[in-house]
């Protein structure tokens, strides 16, 4: 599939129409959204003096390639005004809810006091019709943020924002130029009608199954035998190689900016210049494969904390995440090419040295399938001992497991569940031995195995799990999936060192395990097995303890996990550089682990940042008690 470089005369006489009211449409992008020489230097500056903003949420209507719609917007703008804050300094936002319906804004990885957070139900109840709340707190911190709102769908519909925070110093990144380059994704179907879909059939946006021609290619690449165990393999676990995304460019446009790929924002620089590219993945469902052909990218922010400068050629962008570049342009256009994970849709954009110029936008790439690894299996594990009637049978995965009825015990027995098939008792313990590894799961280059001396493990069940992962391996150093072997460099977390050290190089003195769950069938996504209406306790850390939490994803889909208010170390080796993050994609089949200090005590989200995984129930609240840890 390409992307047309011309418009056809359908198009442009589409476009044409909305010439008249052109610059009432401008209007509601913000001025650094707009393009030009508009750079992100520009923003939300105080309304007053001090700092003090005003923000208004409110419905109004957005024009997205030439088609209207209807959005949740932030002073009637898509995206969100641009705050721009510096560290060491105490801001107000004065927020006004001119809804029907509740709303929040949550500062996406900003320090601040629990109260302030912005989570309905957690961490206040939310901002009703008609009323103004006051968010006020110190800026601990500097880099690239985000903020959004955490009421129920109202980010898909477009109530979301940049935000950046100056450092109280020199910023040791500095260039001449500076954008934003805010990644989202845009529906005009009702955010809930999207989701009511999902529940009925899970699959309804994906158009990229496989074929009877992709069989016999397999067939003749592998032998019929394997390429038919492949098949039936999937068929038995009610599983589809190609689910890459829950939701598509069936319905998504996916956009840079607010602005659609026919858009086109561009961003101009002089010859010579340096840029510096504020990566955001404000998208709801939507991770993307970020490249500009024919320029290296030196990334020096993950998630707003410097890392050692590291160049790469392409990256991915899970939701939620964020990362700075740098690049310096010839005096050329150059096209940002941001594909979406699936493969099936794209956003774009354009750096030019001048007005109306644009580079090639590149054909979409062969759309990827999951494999082996992905379900933490290997052909090796696909025998009765490993994957048996009682561990994945129809018994559980089923008519009975897929009907409207509630899922107990009686579809999902002891011979589904124990300890012996899919429990960690075995499946789990023959895909990892502590001999080999230690307690993140994986095993270091370099230095002996950390120990963890108390250590609190599960055994997910219930009618939320299909199955666990009967061999998850940790895959920090792996390429992402539909990337392994493209023919130049590509980001890994294993790539990205912290600039500087770690605040906290204390190991960590116990360990607590958390499964990432789901049954894709009836679209049920949680931790451990349960919803978050389902959990009536927290996840408890002590002030000031020092704890490893290891993710275990047993789902064959990425997600892009959040925690509110602390930052963590990833353990991506055991040095004391390891990189800080705030939001971590987890692979399919994969065991990987993050270190927290709990040096904020309240109660926290966390959670997938899928949106409609968190609406299903892939969410816990996580508190910091102010207390000291047990002994």
């Amino acid at each position: 599939m390409s992307y047309p470089m011309l418009l056809n005369r359908r198009r442009f006489i589409r476009r044409s129409a909305f010439t008249t009211a052109a610059t009432g449409i401008s209007l509601l992008l913000p001025p650094w959204a707009r393009g030009g020489t508009a750079s992100s230097l520009s923003g939300l500056r105080p309304t007053t003096a001090g700092n003090q903003f005003d923000l208004t949420v409110d419905r109004a209507t957005c024009t997205i390639d030439g088609r209207a719609g209807k959005g949740i917007l932030v002073n009637g703008q898509l995206p969100a005004p641009l705050l721009r804050w510096r560290e060491g300094e105490t801001v107000t936002l004065r927020v006004t809810n001119k809804l029907d319906v509740d709303t929040s804004i949550h500062w996406h990885g900003i320090l601040l006091p629990f109260q302030m957070d912005g989570v309905p139900g957690v961490t206040f109840p939310g901002i009703r019709p008609g009323e103004t709340f006051v968010y006020e707190f110190p800026l601990q911190q500097a880099g690239t943020y985000w903020y959004h709102s955490h009421s129920g769908l109202q980010e898909q519909s477009g109530h979301y924002g940049p935000l950046i925070i100056e450092p109280r110093g020199v910023d040791p990144d500095a260039v001449e130029r500076e954008y934003v380059i805010l990644l989202s994704d845009w529906t005009f179907e009702d955010p809930h009608r999207v989701f009511a879909k999902l529940k009925k059939m899970p699959d309804n946006y994906n158009f990229q199954q496989r074929t009877v021609g992709e069989f016999l290619r397999d067939s003749k690449e592998r032998g019929l035998a394997s390429a038919l165990e492949e098949r039936l393999m999937w068929g038995q676990m009610r599983m589809n190689a190609t689910d890459i995304a829950d939701v598509t460019a069936a319905t998504y446009t996916y956009l840079v900016n607010g602005h659609g790929p026919e858009d086109n924002w561009t961003g101009l620089f002089a010859p010579g210049e340096r840029l510096r590219l504020r990566f955001i993945n404000a998208s709801a469902m939507s991770i993307f494969n970020v490249r500009i052909p024919g320029l290296p990218l030196t990334v020096v922010q993950a998630d707003g904390l410097p890392v050692d400068p590291v160049e790469t050629d392409e990256f991915q962008i899970g939701v939620a995440e964020t990362f700075d570049v740098i690049v310096q342009p010839r005096d050329q256009a150059y096209t940002i090419m941001a594909e979406s994970n699936d493969r099936y849709g794209f956003a774009r954009a354009t750096l030019a040295p001048k007005e109306g110029v644009q580079a090639d936008v590149p054909a979409l790439r062969t759309r990827p399938t999951l494999t082996m690894r992905d379900m933490a299996m290997d052909h090796g594990a696909m025998d009765h001992g490993a994957m048996d009637h009682g561990a994945m049978d129809h018994g559980a995965m089923g008519h009975e497991a897929r009907s409207h009825e509630a899922m107990d015990h009686g579809s999902m027995n002891h011979s589904a569940m124990e300890h012996g098939t899919t429990g960690h008792g075995s499946a789990m313990h023959h895909g990892m031995s502590h001999g080999a590894m230690d307690n993140s799961g994986r095993s270091f280059e370099a230095g002996a195995p950390l120990e963890v001396p108390a250590q609190e493990h599960n055994h997910p069940v219930g009618p939320g799990v299909v199955g666990l992962a009967q061999r998850p391996v940790n895959r920090l150093g792996e390429r992402p999936l539909g990337l392994e072997s493209v023919n130049h460099r590509v980001l890994v977390y294993t790539d990205l060192r912290a600039r500087e050290k770690n605040p906290d190089v204390r190991p960590p003195g116990r360990e607590l395990e958390l499964h990432l769950t789901s049954n894709m069938e009836r679209y049920m996504w949680s931790f451990d097995g349960r919803k978050f209406s389902e959990v009536d306790e927290p996840i408890r850390f002590y002030r000031g303890e020092r704890l490893r939490l290891t993710l275990v994803n047993d789902t064959m889909m990425p997600h892009p996990i959040h925690l509110h208010g602390m930052f963590f170390d990833v353990v991506t080796d055991d040095g004391d550089y390891k990189p800080r993050k705030h939001t971590i994609v987890v692979k399919p089949g994969e065991r990987m682990s993050i270190d927290i200090t709990a040096d904020a005590v309240g109660d926290w989200a966390f959670h997938c940042h899928l949106l409609y995984h968190m609406h299903a129930g892939m969410m816990r609240v996580v508190s910091v008690l102010d207390e000291p840890v047990p002994a």
